[in-house]
């Protein structure tokens, strides 16, 4: 059975994280990296997405999935993808896990935790 999530072939799964300056930040940094590490996704240019840089855009535009990983309840990359037009992504914000600002440090075990919770969001 095919992999939901595998990003080898067809339009790609793209994955964004607003990687902040919090220590939440680096916590869905890392997450999109392990996600992608595993296959599951593409992580991507939110800056472009911002800048609206034209291959970056039409690449997000012909994604089969985005996800879009937000640390903190700014919620800072979830609307830079909807002030660029976007509406169709999946979103998880990391409160959403109990997880609270200043207060999540990025361990190994924080990480695996929530790329579980995103792969579980995604469908993979």
């Amino acid at each position: 059975m095919a992999n939901p999530c595998c990003a080898c072939q067809g339009a790609p799964t793209l994955l964004f994280a607003c990687s902040g300056g919090a220590d939440v930040g680096a916590v869905v940094d890392a997450v999109a990296r392990k996600l992608a590490r595993e296959g599951k996704g593409r992580m991507y240019c939110l800056a472009g997405i911002g800048g609206r840089v034209s291959g970056i855009m039409a690449t997000t535009e012909a994604a089969k999935k985005v996800l879009v990983l937000d640390g903190c309840p700014l919620e800072c990359a979830k609307k830079t993808l909807e002030a660029a037009g976007f509406s169709s992504f999946i979103h998880l914000q990391l409160e959403e896990l109990g997880l609270r600002k200043g207060e999540t440090p990025a361990t190994e075990e924080t990480i695996a935790m929530v790329a579980e919770a995103a792969a579980a969001r995604m469908g993979c």
